[in-house]
């Protein structure tokens, strides 16, 4: 399954494929096979990544078109 805001969260951060590929702690093709949907991405890497954007699980995968977790910035007062 391909999910296109992986590529679209990691260019509006300006970071190359490598940089995320450290952050996930897998070589820069293996990341690459994730944005072209050639790679199916596991749960624990779909958590690091919306933590290392700020960002929801549901977000990354499409089912949300919120950015943001409304409901973490709404605790935090």
């Amino acid at each position: 399954m391909k999910f296109k805001r992986i590529k679209d969260l990691r260019e509006d951060n300006d970071k190359r494929q490598i940089d995320i590929a450290k952050v996930l702690d897998i070589s820069q093709q293996y990341y690459s096979e994730y944005e072209s949907g050639k790679r199916t991405i596991p749960i624990n890497h779909l958590i690091t990544l919306a933590k290392y954007y700020n960002t929801t699980i549901d977000y990354i995968v499409g089912i949300s078109d919120e950015e943001k977790n409304i409901n973490k910035d709404k605790n935090r007062k």
